[in-house]
């Protein structure tokens, strides 16, 4: 940049900001251009769900949000008078059937509004580890009868069962945690016009201790592979199109908005102990515990806002004591990446 021709020749100093994307900064493996800056526009898949709209709610301070909803009417309400979220409906399951025989994926109409000038994704979609009504495609109908016969049909074998369930295009483990999601990252490569910049996947503890008691029991119906899947594909999928990259591991989960009542953390409305507020995170999946959906949804938008806990899997849960401020939530995010 030159000043006007009155200083002559003066050339002003270049600046370089964080989120400015020049060549010397794209050599740079963590990079700050890859940093999210205020204004830039997150996709939250699963924006209607009990963690979901939190994250969404919350990362709308900062930044514009596109909210993925099966029903858009069921949340409007929640969200009023935040304008800087706007909501998309689709169905991940309807859209399955995009997949071509090869595996691939192009981006679903339904998607591409949505997707294709969001700089990140925060992916909170989930089902229940067990058949519940949430297994149902309205997540209001009993799938009892379904669950039975395809127990019989496989002699009572869980896993032949469960991938009949597939088959019917509930909202199984394998079908939301392992291939909606795949689609989703998949559909997100397709659509984008703008840089790809982060992605975030919340997870669950145990994935990578599935084959350690209590873990086990969890998995009976494939929930903790179908996370680990998704997990490894968007790890892949980071590494290949140069976009920073969060798991997070929460705990069962509690606390409000309680909309949603066919998760376990959610059936009796239990809040956790106003003494229990405090925050612990750590590296890999080690902690066992608890996690607050109000603190799932603050830890996912500081490591955006801070630009922390990148291409990281990471566990966090509630312990005994006072709730931390956001600067020492912050702190112990920054820790993470030491």
């Amino acid at each position: 940049l030159h000043a006007a021709s009155a200083f002559g020749s003066f050339k002003l100093p270049e600046i370089s900001m964080p989120w400015d994307n020049n060549d010397s900064n794209q050599l740079q493996s963590n990079s700050n251009n890859k940093a999210l800056k205020p204004g830039d526009t997150v996709a939250v898949i699963g924006a209607s769900g009990n963690v979901g709209k939190l994250v969404a709610l919350r990362l709308s301070d900062t930044y514009n949000v596109n909210g993925i909803v099966r029903d858009a009417s069921s949340v409007e309400s929640f969200f009023e008078g935040r304008d800087q979220i706007k909501l998309f409906e689709c169905d991940l399951l309807d859209e399955l059937d995009s997949v071509d025989d090869e595996g691939g994926a192009a981006c679903p109409a339904s998607l591409v509004p949505a997707l294709s000038a969001a700089n990140a994704i925060v992916i909170c979609t989930g089902t229940t580890a067990f058949p519940t009504k949430a297994w149902s495609r309205n997540e209001e109908k009993e799938v009892t009868s379904d669950v039975l016969n395809a127990l019989v049909q496989s002699k009572f074998n869980v896993r032949e069962a469960v991938e009949t369930l597939d088959g019917l295009r509930l909202n199984t483990p394998n079908n939301i945690d392992a291939l909606a999601n795949q689609l989703i990252i998949s559909a997100w490569n397709n659509a984008v016009k703008v840089q790809q910049k982060r992605a975030v996947l919340l997870s669950s503890i145990g994935v990578q201790r599935r084959t350690q008691m209590p873990f086990p029991i969890l998995n009976t119906c494939g929930v903790l592979d179908a996370k680990a899947i998704a997990e490894q594909s968007l790890i892949d999928d980071a590494a290949k199109n140069n976009y920073n990259y969060s798991i997070i591991r929460p705990g069962q989960l509690f606390g409000g908005p309680y909309t949603n009542n066919y998760y376990l953390g959610t059936l009796f409305q239990l809040d956790k102990d106003v003494k229990t507020q405090d925050v612990e995170v750590g590296l890999g999946d080690e902690l066992l515990g608890d996690t607050l959906r109000s603190t799932l949804a603050e830890v996912t938008a500081q490591i955006c806002e801070g630009d922390c806990a990148l291409n990281i899997d990471f566990a966090v849960v509630n312990v005994k004591g006072d709730m931390p401020s956001v600067e020492g939530i912050q702190e112990r995010l920054e820790s993470l990446d030491a």
